[in-house]
Order: C-alpha cells, then structure tokens, then sequence
C-alpha cells in the first residue's frame, strides 16, 4: 500500500468522510483562488470548504480533546483545572471586583458625606440667620459668613430683607432668581460648583454659599471630578446640558506600587441653576478618581485607631496564608500528580515490554502507597511469569524426552505374539502417563516352549519406566544364557540379584515368570509378589500361587517353582494393580473379585474383546477419562 492511500486511510478514520470532502474543496479552493478567482467554481468550492470545515469542527475539537486527555498526565490537569484552577481564578476575579467596587462605592461615599457634612453647615448658618430678629439679621450673616470661612473658603452671604440686599463679605455677585422655597444643595453658578443652603422666611430670603474651587475638604484622597446634568424640565425641549468641572484642590493620591491602579467610581446629587433655581432640579454626577493605597490608608487609619491596624494586619495575614496554603497546595499537587503519573507511565512501559515478550523487565519502586504496591505487583507478576515461561520450557523439554523415552519403550514391548499351535497369546499395557512402570514380555524358547513375564515396578515415571528396562534387558539376557535348560526359580533369583545389585535400595518391582510346555501341557511359572494370575476353567475361576518375594528388593531372596495343567479352552490372566486397584468417586477399589466376574462373564469372547471389556470397566468405574495407574494385561489361552 502505498504512502497516499495509507494517509488517505488515517484521515478518513480521524476525520471521517466528512473531513476527506473538506480537505478535497480546501484544496480545490486554493487551486482555484489562483487560478481562476473570479469563477463560479471557485466560489462554491470556497463555501462548500467553509461549510464542511464548520460541520467538522465540533468533531475536531471532541478528538483534539480525546487525545489530550489520553494520558493520566492530561486527564489530571484538566480534572485540577475545572476543580481547583478555575474556582480559585473565579473567585479571586470576584475578589477583586467586590473589593474594586466596594473601595469605589468607599471613596464616593467619603466625598458625598463631606459634601452633605458641608451642606448642612451652610444650611445651620442659613437657620441661626433666620432664627435671629429681622432687624439683627444682617449683624447674624456677617458672624455666620467669618465663622464658616475657617471651614469653607470663600464662603460668601446674601440676605435679601424688605427690598434691601446685603451682602457680605462686600462685593458679591448677584443673588440667585427668586425661590419660592427653601432648598440646599450644589448649585452651578458662574460655570463653577458651589454648595449653597437657601432659607425663606417671611420678610425676606437668606441665601450661603461657598465655592468648590477652593474647597480643602479631599486633600490626597482622590481627584473629585463633577458633572452637572441640568434639565430644561419642558416636554419637547432641547436636550439636557451637560456642564462637567472638577475641584482644584482634590489631587489624585500617588502610585505607590505597581498594582495600585487608579479605581474610578461615581454617585449622583441634586442640582440646581443658581440663574434659574426655579427650573427643575438635575443631577450632578460626582466621580472619584482614587487608589485603593488611599481608600485603605483612610479606613485603618493606625494612627487615630489601634484596632484598625490590628484589623489591617490581620487582613494582611490571613492574605497571606491564604497565598502560602495554595502555593502548599500546588506544591503537593504536583507531587502527588507526578508521583500518580510516574507510576502509570512506568506501568504503562512495562506492560509494553510485556507485550514485546520481554518479561525480565522491572519497575522501580518508590514509596510504600498504593501505587507502590501496584508496581510491586507487576514486578512479581512478571517474576512469576518469566519463571512459568521457563518453566513451561522446561516442561517442554521433558515432554520431548517423555515421548523419546515412550517410544524407545514401545520398542521395549514384544512386536508379535508366538506363533504357537495349542496357545493364543494377547497383551496390552495402558500407561497412566507417557511412559510406564509396568512390564510384560513373552518369547518362544524352542518350536513347543513358550516364555511369558509380567512385571510391575514400584512408583511411576521416568525412573520406573527406566526400571523397567533395567528388568527386561536381564530378563532377555537370562533367556539367551539358559533358553534349553531355563528354571523359572534360578532365572528369578538371578534377576533379582542384578537388580538389588545395579538399582537404589528402595526400588523393586513384583514380577511373575512363567514357561508352558505344550508337549506336556505344564505352565511351569514362579511369582515374585505379584497379584496371582486367575484362570478360567468351565467357568470357575481359580488363583495360581505367590512362590517369593519381589526382585530387588532382598539379595539373598529364596523362589520356588509352581505348576499348573492347562486344557483345552482354559484361559490365564496375568494383570498388574493398575486393573484391580483403581478406585471410584467413593474410594472404593475395583478389586480382583470384580474383575475376576468380568473375565468369567466374557470368556467366552476373543482375547480383544476380554481385553477392551476390561479397560473399559475400569474406566467407568473411576468415572474418569483418566487412568490412575499404568494398566497391563496378559492372556492366555490353551486352544
């Protein structure tokens, strides 16, 4: 395949189709654009790509998403983010607008309550003027107006009495239009802000007034800024004036660190027209231009209260921990994170290696959490692995050499029975693993002997299955010493002496010889501990004799010689424990008497069939598909 469709392939199965059909009108578009711009082709490959790229970038943005959220690494920040970061940045963006805010709505404050605080000095001065007689009143404004002046500069009175005006100090302005009522106020006079309270009383009018040009009432706290919105009051009538001034004498307090920004706030007054005071009332917006150094200095004021510093140190602390608690914090965070992370990816490489076949990898572990004994985990899980692989490859081995050693004992067992004309031989050896413990053999000594063994050797395996061998090369190496004058007695003997001699003192094996002449039609045989053979005549049953002791086992062991008539039609059973010992789901044991109703019930039957009878009996009755021990069988039977 070549590198084309294998990119084609990955963008299809990033993207889909839909991702293909926007790059394919991406291109075209571009080709176009220089090519032919001005053409109808190139306008609907260009809205054709927009459209596909807009109903491709929700799927865009969910992979990009996927993929960064692939590693734990990744999944974690985000999770910290949303949890953490993102509260944490939200709530100390709203920190700093309530207390932008409530530092703004402070320094607003401060200047409207100075300016009410004056507003109701003038207007006291305009009520002790007015509590005063009307002929002690002029004498009243003039200790009204010098007492003010120390508070407000630039204070000036006007008392309007019976068509006479007195003003003071000398030379003031006109007075204001004719009020009806009393009011008080800012009121904008000559293109300047002045405070001014104006009292009516039954023979005249008192007018204070005192200029903001030349007010010291904000020294340092913030630049006062004024702007006067003053409604005409008729429906249909121009728009409203706006006239905007500031105080001189407020001043902008100083930077004093680079995050002491300058915080702006504003709050609205009644005014009025000092040409025109009858005219609806407008609004003066009062803006305050501070820093929140200022508006702090002005709340704890150390000097004047003790408290308040207290509380201001307090405030700077708890500032303070609340930082150092999150630097902790995403100090731990990230090591815990790291810590998580490592592991995962640490575990993540080894499941790779793993993968690769390459069990002899382990991780490094840290620390005693969890996650430590995760990776412990893995490391003897792959442990034990690596030791079952070589465990299996040296099963593998064995198995190799248990089936070499298999068939080198097959080829242990007799090809063919003899070929005799008054007996029919047949045997079988069914081993419980590959190999087998038990033992049989015959051979034709001359044209009218024939020679038949049976053994078993204690244990299994390999060790018994080389027993085994040992046993049949003495045996065949007896019979090719002695074939004319063989003793079945002196033969055993003879093996048993090898055996004890050449094997461990622990290892024997029972083992039956027998020789049938049928000139004489005598079976001359002599068993060494092994299970007496039974014989079937006219349907009874009979149990040749034990004449020793097992081979191998005593050097010195004494054996005997037994003889048995065989006639026509008699059947003898030679069979190891494999067929009388095995034992059902109950412990109980097939035993030689079952058995010998089974050979009796099917004597009739050929060689074979006794034989399949038998192993199937057995294997039914253990209830298994498995045999407990090595099954042999060996019959014969006088024709």
């Amino acid at each position: 395949m070549s590198r084309a469709a294998t990119a084609l392939r990955s963008l299809k199965t990033l993207f889909g189709r839909t991702g293909l059909v926007f790059f394919a009108l991406t291109a075209a578009a571009l080709i176009l654009g220089q090519a032919a711009p001005q053409s109808g082709l190139y306008s609907l490959a260009r809205n054709g790509a927009l459209l596909t790229g807009l109903w491709l970038t929700p799927r865009v943005v969910r992979v990009l998403l996927r993929k960064m959220v692939w590693r734990l690494r990744n999944r974690l920040l985000v999770t910290y983010l949303f949890i953490a970061v993102i509260p944490v940045v939200l709530i100390g963006i709203l920190a700093v607008v309530a207390g932008g805010s409530l530092m703004s709505q402070f320094s607003v404050y401060v200047v409207t309550s100075e300016l009410d605080r004056r507003i109701e000095m003038l207007q006291s001065g305009t009520e002790e003027i007015a509590l005063a007689a009307p002929a002690a009143r002029a004498v009243a404004l003039t200790r009204q107006v010098d007492q003010l002046a120390a508070t407000l500069p630039g204070v000036e009175g006007l008392l309007r009495e019976a068509g006479r005006l007195t003003a003071y100090p000398p030379g003031t302005d006109t007075p204001p239009a004719a009020v009806r009522q009393s009011t008080q106020g800012v009121v904008l006079r000559g293109g300047h802000y002045h405070l001014w309270s104006h009292r009516t009383t039954t023979t005249g009018e008192i007018t204070l007034s005192a200029p903001l040009a030349r007010s010291r009432a904000f020294p340092g706290f913030g630049r006062v800024e004024l702007g006067a919105l003053l409604d005409n009051g008729f429906p249909g009538a121009s728009p409203p004036e706006v006239v905007v001034g500031s105080v001189p004498t407020s001043v902008a307090p100083a930077l004093l660190r680079r995050l002491d920004m300058e915080a702006v706030w504003f709050a609205t007054m009644p005014s009025s027209d000092w040409d025109d005071p009858a005219r609806a009332p407008g609004r003066l917006i009062v803006s305050v231009r501070t820093r929140p150094s200022a508006v702090l200095a002005a709340l704890f004021t150390r000097d004047s209260d003790f408290a308040q510093s207290v509380r201001a140190l307090l405030l700077t602390v708890i500032a303070g921990l609340f930082v150092l608690v999150e630097l902790v914090s995403v100090i731990i965070g990230i090591r815990l994170t790291r810590t998580m992370t490592g592991a995962v990816h640490h575990l993540y490489e080894g499941t790779e290696r793993v993968m690769e076949g390459d069990f002899s990898h382990r991780i490094q572990v840290k620390g005693d959490d969890q996650l430590a004994q995760l990776s412990r985990s893995f490391n003897r899980m792959t442990e034990n692995v690596e030791h079952l692989l070589t465990v299996s490859k040296e099963k593998e081995r064995l198995q190799s050499e248990l089936e070499i050693a298999r068939e080198v004992q097959l080829r242990l067992y007799p090809v063919k029975p003899p070929e005799s004309q008054s007996l029919r031989i047949r045997a079988v050896c069914h081993p419980a693993r590959l190999v087998s413990g038990d033992y049989f053999d015959y051979e034709a000594l001359s044209p009218s002997r024939v020679a038949v063994a049976l053994g078993d050797v204690a244990g299994k395996g390999i060790s018994a299955a080389l027993l085994m061998a040992s046993l049949q090369s003495s045996l065949r190496t007896q019979l090719q010493e002695s074939r004319d004058t063989v003793s079945t007695a002196a033969l055993v003997a003879r093996i048993n002496a090898q055996l004890h001699a050449n094997t461990a003192p622990e290892k024997y094996a029972t083992f039956c010889f027998g020789v049938f002449d049928e000139a004489s039609s005598v079976f001359t045989y002599t068993n060494a501990g092994h299970l007496p053979p039974i014989l079937v005549r006219d349907g009874r049953l009979e149990r040749l004799e034990v004449s020793g002791t097992v081979v191998g086992l005593f050097p010195f062991a004494k054996y005997e010689e037994s003889r048995v008539e065989l006639r026509g039609g008699d059947l003898l059973v030679f069979f190891t424990d494999g067929v009388s010992e095995p034992e059902n789901a109950y412990g109980e044991m097939f035993g030689e008497a079952r058995l010998g109703e089974l050979i009796a019930r099917h004597a009739m039957r050929s060689e074979e069939e006794i034989i399949e009878a038998v192993h199937q009996a057995i294997l039914q009755w253990t209830g298994g598909g498995e045999l407990q021990d090595d099954l042999t069988l060996l019959l014969m039977r006088r024709v």
